[in-house]
């Protein structure tokens, strides 16, 4: 498999959003059906359903109104750099999101960082970013200690439950 260079999805939000979840970078899976989560094997889709007692939703538009419904915001850590396969650790040469800018246009209460690249980057340029935010286990299936209760529990700081 051979490095590429690849860019990532832009912030999908909108002004009510209340909470922005952070992954490190789309997969492969979900460059190609171009959006967050798209690998059906990753857990995000089906945590976050359950947290809020819905069903999961399958389609890209489905995600989209459940993340307009609930006032979530996703974006990733890299908006582009070389990668080869979906892998963390083969992200290399990498542009960090400007979340300073996103924070400036919508009043987000909570950050949610999904596996510890995307914690560690977070770290390294936004610590002091004036926003409560926590580091939860990654939903990609490549994980073995995922941990919905800690998904539940970070989701409840901001959201009661079905």
């Amino acid at each position: 498999m051979m490095t590429e260079k690849a860019v990532g999805f832009e912030p999908f939000c909108d002004i009510n959003s209340k909470i922005l979840i952070l992954g490190s970078f789309p997969s492969v899976k979900s460059r190609k059906v171009e959006f967050y989560y798209g690998n059906p094997q990753n857990r995000f889709w089906s945590t976050v359903s359950e947290f809020f007692g819905e069903e999961t939703p399958v389609t890209v538009d489905d995600k989209k109104n459940f993340l307009l419904k609930h006032d979530i915001a996703l974006w990733d850590m890299v908006t582009e750099c070389e990668i080869k396969g979906s892998m963390d650790s083969e992200i290399k040469n990498y542009k960090v999101a400007e979340i300073k800018n996103l924070l400036q246009k919508i009043k987000i209460k909570y950050i949610i960082l999904n596996g510890g690249k995307a914690y560690e980057i977070f770290t390294e340029n936004y610590a002091d970013i004036g926003v409560d935010y926590v580091k939860l286990p990654s939903t990609s299936p490549a994980n073995t200690r995922f941990s919905k209760g800690e998904w539940f529990d970070a989701l409840s700081r901001v959201f009661k439950r079905a």
